[in-house]
C-alpha cells in the first residue's frame, strides 16, 4: 500500500517484537481498544506529543495513523491498573500487563525490577487499511480469549467484565 501525501513523510512503526505481536497490537489499536503503550526508558522517547506516525502490521503494512497525546517517565512499578488497562491487552488487568511487559523486557534485554517506562498515551487519527480494520474484530476476541484460557479472567470469555 502506498502512502498518501498527507501521511507519506510520516514515522513508521510496529508494535512489540513479533509479526503477531505487531498484528495483535495494532488490531487493538484500530478498534479504539488501545491507547496507550510503553517502552524501556533507556531507548529514550521514540516520538513527541503532537508527533503522528504511521503503524504497521505484522507483515509491514500501514494500517493506521496515531497521534502521540501524552508522554510520562515513570519506574515500571508506578504504573497503575487504570495506566495498564489503557494499553488494551490480554484481559485489561493489571497482572496480565506486569506478567506480559516483564517477558517482554526480558527478552529485550532491559527488564530490571527498578527499570523506567515512558507511557505514551495517543488516539488513533486515521484508518488506512478498511479490510484489516474489519479484520480486528477477531483479533481482539482472540487476545481476549487467549488471556482468558490462561487463567486471566478480569474479562469473561465474551470480552465484557465480570
Amino acid at each position: 500500500m502506498t502512502l498518501g501525501p498527507l501521511w507519506a513523510g510520516l514515522t513508521q512503526f510496529s508494535f512489540g517484537d513479533s509479526p503477531n505481536m505487531a498484528t495483535r497490537l495494532a488490531a487493538l489499536v484500530v478498534t479504539g481498544v488501545k491507547t496507550a503503550s510503553c517502552s524501556a526508558a533507556v531507548h529514550g522517547p521514540d516520538t513527541q506529543i503532537g508527533e503522528r506516525q504511521v503503524c504497521l502490521n505484522g507483515d509491514g503494512n500501514p494500517v493506521c495513523v496515531v497521534e502521540t497525546v501524552g508522554l510520562t517517565t515513570l519506574s515500571f512499578n508506578d504504573v497503575t491498573p487504570a495506566m495498564a488497562a489503557l494499553e488494551g491487552e490480554g484481559d485489561l488487568s493489571y497482572s496480565y500487563w506486569r506478567e506480559a511487559h516483564i517477558e517482554f523486557y526480558k527478552r529485550e534485554g532491559t527488564w530490571s525490577e527498578d527499570m523506567d517506562l515512558i507511557f505514551e498515551t495517543f488516539r488513533c487519527v486515521a484508518i488506512l487499511d478498511d479490510g484489516f480494520a474489519t479484520a480486528a474484530t477477531g483479533h481482539v476476541e482472540a487476545e481476549r480469549r487467549e488471556a482468558h484460557a490462561a487463567g486471566y479472567t478480569a474479562l469473561g470469555q465474551d470480552g465484557r467484565e465480570n
